[in-house]
């Protein structure tokens, strides 16, 4: 085994850990060399170790933190998934942890323990600064997913009647500031934002230059219960950087930084893609047993919906008895439909989550989409009909399965955009029911117009 990480090839060419790299590593715990370990991992990212700790066994999780001692890097525990996370909180001692705590901002402090039992959160918090403890504690009484959970409580603040000058001298001389900033707040004596100022123009200013001269009117400020996926919106939207956050008596308590925001865009982004699978909040680390569980309420629901699409073939058994090709085409008709809604379902879904789809324009895109509907049903209609005449000589069965096919394509595009419209307009996140609601609609209308053209034209 070689015994530097300089001899391996640590990321592989699309930047992710190389499986040599990880075997390694693992092969130096199991010979239980301390030395080899920390030579490996000393020169990695925090995200590189968090994926490192994610791709170890759960037993060489906490050996390896353990073995790092001192030289573990903190940072990487809150790059961590949750059940990798979940599971490391409950195997390391509250004395590391709190260790960790005291080294990390409060956004990312919060991230370690907010899942925790109270009475492990309490014990934790004893151990770190009084500061800490109490920004923390007051974070946790935010609600989850909100702007207070995902702040930091650390930023720049300055007096509007202060100087360029007494800024630059307040962040040289304090020692209680966060290592990296962009912007700095400005404030009225009860600590209310009244402006905002960029660290660029401070430095592109003269000492003598009053702050209330050049600071910037705030025109995006966020409630700590204001919902993290808006606050992601309006970050998104008005391309910000930081943006500041205040209580309901509108005093300033935390700040909001782009980082933290990719954080959210992605988790929301995992979550939408997830919810539309049928999956839940699976992770690609969680167990047998978590993951079967978050599976298997939608598969059920999926069975039901199999058995209605099952039930209308029912309906034309003495159909289908009389001509045997309707049972070999019938699936093509309900699988094309499927696909169909299946990609309006994706794009709608996808269009509500970003804001992009909603009442203004929502009778446009619903057009479109019928549209789209109607041509694609037309086209796949002469391609089938065509193939069906020639399969099975009969023009008539290709004019059926081509009228079944225009009607399931529209069906589709409809479902595809009322569906998750009518979801939202309910508040039911449409990532979640679209899906099988989608399917059902496709595969009862396709099967419900072959059959029942073919019962009328053909039987």
């Amino acid at each position: 085994m070689p015994d530097t990480a300089e001899e391996l090839i640590v990321h592989d060419e699309d930047g992710a850990l190389t499986p040599e790299f990880v075997r390694s590593v693992s092969a130096a715990l199991a010979d239980d060399d301390q030395k080899i370990a920390r030579k490996l991992t000393r020169d990695l990212h925090a995200a590189d170790l968090a994926d490192l700790i994610e791709q170890l066994r759960r037993s060489e999780r906490v050996d390896l933190i353990d073995k790092l001692g001192r030289t573990f890097d903190v940072e990487s525990l809150p790059e961590l998934d949750e059940g990798v996370r979940d599971e490391l909180m409950d195997a390391l001692p509250n004395q590391v942890i709190a260790s960790a705590v005291r080294k990390l901002e409060t956004d990312d402090a919060l991230y370690l323990i907010e899942d925790m039992d109270e009475a492990d959160q309490e014990e934790i918090l004893a151990k770190v600064p009084r500061a800490d403890r109490v920004a923390l504690k007051r974070a946790l009484d935010y609600p989850e997913d909100t702007a207070g959970r995902i702040m930091q409580t650390e930023f720049v603040a300055v007096p509007m009647f202060w100087s360029v000058g007494q800024t630059i001298d307040y962040m040289r001389d304090e020692e209680d500031l966060p290592e990296n900033f962009s912007e700095i707040y400005v404030i009225d004596p009860v600590y209310h934002t009244v402006g905002y100022i960029p660290v660029s123009h401070i430095l592109r200013n003269s000492r003598d230059i009053a702050i209330a001269d050049i600071m910037i009117d705030h025109q995006n400020i966020f409630n700590v219960t204001d919902d993290q996926a808006d606050v992601a919106y309006r970050f998104e939207q008005y391309n910000l950087v930081s943006a500041a956050v205040v209580d309901d008596d509108n005093r300033l308590v935390g700040s909001i930084t782009i980082d933290d925001i990719v954080d959210v865009i992605q988790e929301e982004a995992e979550e939408d893609i997830l919810r539309l699978g049928g999956v839940g909040d699976e992770e690609i680390t969680g167990s047998i047993l978590a993951t079967t569980r978050s599976r298997i309420v939608w598969l059920v629901i999926n069975l039901a919906t199999a058995i209605l699409a099952s039930w209308i073939i029912s309906l034309f058994d003495a159909t289908i008895e009389e001509m045997v090709a309707l049972a070999i085409l019938m699936p093509i008709v309900a699988s094309m439909g499927g696909n169909a809604g299946t990609q309006t379902m994706t794009v709608a879904v996808r269009a509500i989550a970003t804001r992009d789809l909603g009442p203004v324009n929502a009778l446009r895109v619903i057009t479109r989409e019928s549209s789209v509907g109607l041509i694609n049903g037309i086209l796949f209609a002469g391609i089938m009909g065509l193939f069906a005449w020639w399969w099975f000589g009969s023009d008539q069965l290709g004019l059926v399965i081509g009228a079944a096919m225009i009607i399931n394509m529209i069906a589709a595009a409809l479902a595809g955009i009322l569906i998750p419209l009518g979801l939202d307009h309910f508040n039911i996140d449409p990532a979640i029911a679209s899906g099988v609601f989608v399917t059902t609609v496709t595969d009862v209308v396709g099967f419900f117009a072959f059959l029942g053209l073919a019962a009328l034209w053909l039987i």
